[in-house]
């Protein structure tokens, strides 16, 4: 079932029952994922550059956008102005699909997954999730890749605290694992 069809028919009855919410607009949903990559000391290398904006647009199927440094840092060798980073926003049907994705294909196809740590989650209820290889995406094809890079995603959501957004995560399926 589709994330966005399920949220309403399945999820957002039993967030309103837990949290006893009078509006289904007090409930948090997802408002949007982030995709993001740091090029780190790969930043001169234009080869380099290039994959990682073909990696992220077959893994969201949106065209990331290029971050620059706002500012200098002689200390990492930065100028303002120079590229840094990428990162694509995903939002709506395009975003559901994402997280549908991620939860049913991706995350049983990294390697030694063992679930995500609930520290991964802020008092705002936001989560952020660290991939260091992005050959367990579906997409990407392990024989055609010569640059391997890790990617940030952030789930932002309209959540008053941590645990309501534990909870969302929880019953959207996400392999939540307590942290000792």
């Amino acid at each position: 079932m589709e994330s966005q069809t399920a949220y309403k028919k399945t999820i957002l009855p039993k967030l309103k029952e837990k949290f006893g919410y009078k509006n289904d607009l007090e409930a948090p949903r997802l408002k949007k994922v982030v995709v993001n990559v740091g090029f780190g000391r790969h930043m001169k290398e234009k080869a380099y550059i290039d994959a990682v904006v073909s990696g992220l647009t077959r893994i969201t199927g949106q065209k990331p956008v290029l971050a620059k440094a706002r500012k200098s840092i002689s200390s990492f060798k930065i100028r303002e102005g120079n590229v840094i980073g990428a990162y694509v926003t995903l939002r709506g049907a395009r975003m559901h699909d994402f997280v549908n994705k991620l939860i049913n294909i991706t995350f049983p196809r990294v390697r030694d997954f063992r679930g995500i740590n609930e520290k991964n989650v802020d008092r705002m209820g936001n989560m952020t999730i660290g991939f260091r290889e992005h050959i367990s995406f579906p997409e990407i094809s392990a024989d055609e890749v010569e640059n391997v890079f890790g990617l940030e995603i952030s789930l932002s959501i309209g959540a008053r605290s941590r645990e309501e957004g534990l909870e969302l995560y929880k019953l959207l399926g996400f392999p939540i694992k307590k942290d000792k």
